[in-house]
């Protein structure tokens, strides 16, 4: 202990001619000798270069629980993390074999076939299930055409990691069989669609998007391949996710937005926000652990709903964060999530994702709502700050009144949600332990301070009560919001705020629309927040305003 004790009082890493060199350490700074007699606890042994990348971020997760520690938790205050002690064996046995019936769409203008087949590059899944449906076109005619702008369109986007031809192809082919037999599955019969390269599908890669796992082959389905093949969709492409779900970077490329190809897609639903925007698929699946279907609709201009937590299935999915990651579509319009929604939720609940176990209720359509009944808060403060597109928001806000509905001013929790953003590096920490450990970190695309291996680095430090602790806090939050929500339907919020952060926290659903462009040409989206499970509330008037606005019918020029 005594010779160890110099080495914890010298100061952070300097590196001259490739050597660690010491310096004083100001008072509470932590240390590279700090950690590098820390990680000997633990049995790691990063380099001092890594160490002291890791070091700052250290700082701010001590921050994090410094602030997290003035908050009373009575030892009555459970941690967020409900204990599951059923094998899947008994989650199986336990579930109802009956599918949900999420009701009744509104009624369609009748759909004809365009003299220019282009247009249909971004018809919504509603005209084009028309199309099938009344034998105008083939579910074969559609795939080809959504295979063709897919290999047109990629070498400038970089939004496709595999395309499932020959699966596409055999799945068209069943559904005209199908269609023409009067074995009509619905409104995604015969509709091609793309799902994140985080989802598995049987004989094709699943490399989530990074270069340690970029020819991995899992041989199953996810739950949302299956659902919607179970529902006559065609699955005719795996597209591009930021390395692990974190940005839109990845092995290739970055992934672009075609409204300015100079620019990325956001992320980290990057390849599904940016083929839907450009016409490639009509509906593509993304998840979400802290703004990657908000962010990447945004940057591409699309319609993309986060369910609420739990409510799609992620089974056959990377895990990053078990207790943040969701599931769901990003499309042309509210309605289309809906009708996606609905067929990802047909089956139930599923025992593979503890995490459906939790839904009471089932979705359902309420395109029927009166919107005049409905009680909808709005951000006050939050819509009150100066941000670029604020212009565009308000002008969202007076579209809703206009429709008749009564907006209530309302406030966040005061708890800051940035302090425990942590749960999230902690569990993603967890989920690739290996990658970490064995050094394969470094062949990752990027290295900087912000990015997975630096941040999986330092999220080894979390203590484990600290992690708890955060967890408990998170369920105060959870409480807080219900009680701020008391009495409101849904509530109108600024798509980048702290309500992004609290929300994923606490598992709400949200839906970003398009709502005008910036300065520079560029989308912005406005989001919707609905109750817990009550996405169809949400969905209803999410479609009543882009009936009453066009941004969802923009698109860019090709």
């Amino acid at each position: 202990m005594k010779k160890l004790l110099p080495a914890l009082l010298l100061g952070s890493a300097c590196f001259a001619a490739g050597a660690f060199v010491a310096r004083p350490a100001a008072p509470d700074e932590i240390t590279v000798p700090m950690l590098r007699a820390a990680q000997q606890l633990m049995g790691l042994s990063f380099p001092d270069a890594q160490l002291d990348s890791t070091r700052r971020n250290l700082t701010g997760y001590r921050d994090s629980y410094e602030a997290l520690r003035k908050i009373p938790l009575p030892n009555s205050v459970a941690p967020s993390v409900v204990f599951d002690p059923r094998p899947l064996r008994l989650r199986q046995s336990q579930l109802t074999a009956a599918k949900n019936d999420a009701g009744k769409l509104p009624q369609t203008p009748k759909v004809k076939l365009p003299a220019n087949r282009d247009e249909l590059a971004f018809y919504t899944v509603r005209q084009l299930g028309e199309l099938l449906r009344t034998k105008q076109l083939s579910s074969e005619e559609l795939t080809l055409f959504s295979l063709a702008r897919l290999k047109k369109y990629d070498p400038k986007l970089h939004c496709v990691i595999s395309l499932t031809e020959e699966l596409a192809l055999k799945q068209a082919r069943q559904a005209d069989q199908e269609i023409r037999a009067g074995k009509y599955r619905g409104p995604l019969h015969g509709i091609p669609f793309g799902v994140k390269d985080l989802f598995t599908a049987k004989g094709y890669k699943t490399t989530w998007g990074s270069v340690p796992y970029k020819d991995q082959t899992l041989d199953e389905d996810a739950a949302v391949v299956e659902r919607l093949r179970e529902a006559g969709a065609v699955l005719v492409a795996k597209l591009t996710l930021g390395e692990l779900a974190q940005g839109d970077v990845w092995f290739g490329e970055k992934t672009r937005t075609l409204w300015d190809v100079s620019k990325g897609s956001s992320g980290s639903s990057a390849g599904s926000a940016s083929a839907v925007a450009a016409g490639l698929v009509p509906f593509a699946i993304g998840t979400e652990t802290l703004g990657s279907i908000v962010s990447p609709s945004t940057a591409c201009g699309v319609t993309g709903l986060r369910p609420t937590y739990g409510r799609v299935s992620r089974a056959g999915a990377m895990a990053l964060s078990w207790t943040m990651d969701k599931a769901g579509p990003l499309t042309r319009s509210a309605e289309d999530c809906a009708i996606v929604l609905a067929a990802l939720t047909a089956a139930g609940p599923d025992p593979r994702d503890p995490a459906t176990l939790q839904a009471p209720t089932t979705f359902r359509y309420a395109f029927d709502t009166n919107l005049k009944k409905l009680r909808v808060g709005y951000l006050k403060a939050a819509f009150d700050q100066n941000y670029p597109t604020k212009a565009n928001d308000q002008a969202s806000l007076d579209a809703l009144r206009k429709l008749g509905v009564e907006l209530v001013p309302i406030e966040l929790p005061p708890i800051a949600p940035g302090t425990l953003r942590f749960v999230l590096t902690a569990e993603g920490a967890a989920a690739f332990d290996d990658l970490t450990r064995s050094g394969k970190d470094a062949q990752m695309v990027l290295q900087n301070r912000f990015a997975w291996p630096n941040t999986f680095r330092s999220s080894r430090f979390i203590p484990a009560v600290e992690y708890i602790q955060a967890q408990r806090v998170r369920s105060l939050l959870i409480e807080q919001m219900d009680e701020k929500l008391k009495g409101l339907d849904l509530y109108i919020a600024p798509s980048f705020s702290a309500n992004l952060t609290l929300t994923n926290l606490t598992g709400h659903p949200a839906i970003a629309l398009p709502n005008g462009f910036t300065a520079a040409g560029l989308p912005s989206t406005i989001t919707f927040m609905g109750q817990l499970y009550e996405e169809g509330k949400l969905l209803a008037l999410a479609k009543a305003y882009q009936d009453a606005t066009e941004f969802d019918e923009k698109h860019p020029n090709l």
